[in-house]
């Protein structure tokens, strides 16, 4: 239900100043009744957002984004604006890890605003050359894939693939990421030849990284054997899924481990595990499986 605390009128704008759509970009006709510093075009972006992300940080951004007074003194401005981008890069990091929680669940529509938040975060921060832009890029390919909108999809990735082709110092889990999910999107076109090219990329950076066993290299096997699946070629299929299997068994076995020990060893101190991080980070590693 529209109301007149939630909309805005362009015409009553100062001069020079245009409030833009959260999610679009386009003129913002709407006002989050809440925070008062976010826009969006219609009804239906606001309430995509809210259940998105802003629900969730929609308070955090008022300092963000309100007008800021003038500070006399040098070390003050200064402090603000080191308290401000930490508020920010923290801004970056929650949103991103809200949104990639929904793609492993599969919630792709879900996933997008929080992706888009911590893109204009970064902007602001970085510039729009920077390196640090392709993780939301990422998201938002994969998000774009899940829902089928394939164009758009391309459109994230390629913008990813150019940032990291002027950037100098990309970090190879960043790499690993952005061949595998371009080589995602060449599957769903049935490019299959192109996407193992991707996927060879994918693994070669992964094992760079994490080591040629380690379960974050498992992705791009994982692909690769349901590529050949889809070709028929079912001994070389079998055999990729297996080492697939092994690497999760192998890590999964690891932390069960390091939970044993932790767990006898609250139990030898006395103490009571009221901290449950290592059964969360199980559930969630067993969650990633579940996607690979």
């Amino acid at each position: 239900m529209t109301t007149s605390r939630d909309t805005v009128y362009p015409l009553a704008f100062p001069k020079g100043v245009k409030y833009l759509c959260e999610l679009c970009q386009k003129p913002a006709t709407k006002i989050c009744e809440r925070c008062r510093v976010t826009y969006y075009c219609d009804n239906e972006h606001q309430h995509t957002d809210w259940y998105g992300i802003h629900e969730k940080i929609c308070q955090s951004l008022i300092p963000l984004r309100i007008p800021l007074p003038f500070l006399p003194s040098e070390e003050e401005r200064k402090k603000r604006d080191d308290d401000l981008r930490i508020k920010k890069l923290q801004l970056i990091e929650y949103t991103r890890s809200i949104s990639q929680r929904y793609l492993f669940e599969g919630d792709y529509q879900r996933a997008i605003p929080g992706a888009m938040t911590s893109l204009k975060f970064v902007i602001e921060l970085f510039g729009i050359k920077s390196v640090d832009l392709v993780p939301s890029y990422l998201i938002l390919g994969e998000a774009s894939q899940g829902l089928g909108n394939l164009s758009q999809a391309q459109e994230y990735l390629s913008q990813a693939e150019w940032t990291v082709i002027k950037s100098s110092d990309c970090p190879l889990p960043i790499l690993s990421k952005l061949y595998r999910n371009i080589a995602m999107l060449q599957i769903a076109k049935g490019d299959f030849d192109q996407a193992l090219r991707n996927l060879a990329n994918d693994i070669y950076y992964a094992s760079e990284e994490f080591g040629t066993e380690n379960f974050q290299v498992s992705g791009g096997y994982f692909l690769i054997a349901n590529i050949f699946f889809r070709q028929g070629k079912m001994d070389i299929a079998d055999s990729l899924y297996r080492q697939v299997v092994n690497m999760w068994h192998s890590h999964l076995t690891q932390v069960v481990e390091k939970k044993t020990e932790i767990s006898e060893l609250d139990t030898i101190l006395g103490k009571k595990d009221d901290d449950d991080r290592d059964s969360e980070s199980l559930g969630n590693y067993l969650l990633i499986s579940q996607k690979f």
